[in-house]
């Protein structure tokens, strides 16, 4: 699905889903996180013409993933964590869609068996009168593709 073009895409506009429903209640101002690493191993046979290791490539792993919206009521994200708290919840797969400006889908991003690992509540100020009331939700994840 991946639709290349000589100028970068915009972050703004994204669609999240989680498993098969079309998810929340209101959109995410950010998600952040979305990264793979692999790991690498250095290893030097005793018999080794050379006098340095040489690097073998290990595990990959995908890191945790933040999402962060604007407080409006809705318990579905709390939802989400108490089900990991109960043990009802089972892994499932989290779409993030990236849009053109137009808001045709360009490429999607998927969380592999993702599971809710930390809630964060806003945090309440009563000495400044501006700051939008934020909850993040915290997912970790077996692998990230994308398409």
């Amino acid at each position: 699905m991946a639709n290349p073009r000589p100028s970068p895409y915009h972050a703004f506009n994204f669609l999240v889903s989680f498993g098969n429903s079309a998810t929340t209640n209101a959109g995410f101002q950010e998600v952040k996180g979305m990264s793979i690493e692999v790991t690498s191993s250095e290893y030097r046979a005793g018999n080794s013409s050379v006098n340095y290791p040489i690097k073998v490539s290990g595990l990959t792993k995908s890191t945790d993933i933040t999402f962060s919206r604007g407080l409006i009521g809705a318990l579905d994200l709390y939802q989400l964590i108490d089900a990991v708290r109960t043990g009802t919840q089972t892994p499932q797969d989290v779409h993030v869609q990236l849009q053109d400006e137009a808001h045709n889908p360009v490429m999607t991003f998927t969380l592999k068996n993702a599971r809710p690992i930390r809630y964060t509540a806003p945090t309440f100020n009563a000495k400044s009168g501006a700051d939008v009331a934020m909850e993040e939700l915290v997912l970790a994840i077996e692998d990230l593709l994308l398409e």
